[in-house]
């Protein structure tokens, strides 16, 4: 994800909940980005990493984790999405690993989504996309933002993107915003 990340010339931390990084032992062409001195990679408790973070300090915090088990439980937790809102700008955006639609939707999407409002957050949406290396093959990420709608992005950014993609483009983006019916049924309850 570093490598993709880094594709847009800003700067990252990053923060490592488990305390170290084994990508680099197991899969080490995920960590060909690793000494971007644009990304500054961090090994500390990312749940009190955020709780200490100065307020309005992020434009974004991606919260790629695990399933909530374990030490990853707290990051869809209320108390984290409160921290996390505090170190958003006010334009910030995170966006958050949701599990499967299919097998997730009422013990964690359903949470998490009351769990963001719960925390502050005033527009909340989840996205949906392909992942064949997960259970069900489909997957999900949930916006969520101070300010403003998630839905809404730069189309002619999008479209003049400076690098070049194999899957993503300005109609698959508007499509991924879609939202399927059983989803909509289930998240309005």
């Amino acid at each position: 994800m570093l490598s993709l990340l880094l594709l847009h010339k800003i700067v990252y931390q990053l923060v490592s909940i488990t305390g170290k990084f084994t990508a680099r032992q197991y899969f080490p062409e995920l960590c060909e980005s690793n000494q971007d001195p644009r990304a500054q990679l961090h090994f500390a408790d990312g749940i009190a990493w955020v709780r200490n973070a100065a307020p309005a300090s992020y434009d974004v915090i991606i919260v790629d984790s695990t399933d909530p088990v374990g030490p990853a439980e707290g990051l869809f937790a209320a108390p984290f999405l409160q921290d996390c809102r505090r170190a958003l700008g006010d334009t910030g955006l995170l966006v958050q690993q949701s599990e499967s639609p299919l097998f997730h939707l009422e013990n964690i999407l359903k949470p998490l989504q009351r769990n963001l409002y719960q925390a502050g957050f005033t527009a909340v949406h989840t996205l949906h996309f392909p992942q064949c290396v997960y259970p069900s093959g489909w997957w999900t990420v949930t916006l969520a933002t101070k300010t403003g709608d998630p839905t809404r992005f730069r189309e002619q950014d999008a479209a003049a993107k400076p690098f070049a993609t194999e899957y993503y483009n300005v109609d698959i983006h508007r499509a991924s915003l879609a939202t399927p019916e059983f989803m909509r049924r289930a998240l309005a309850e």
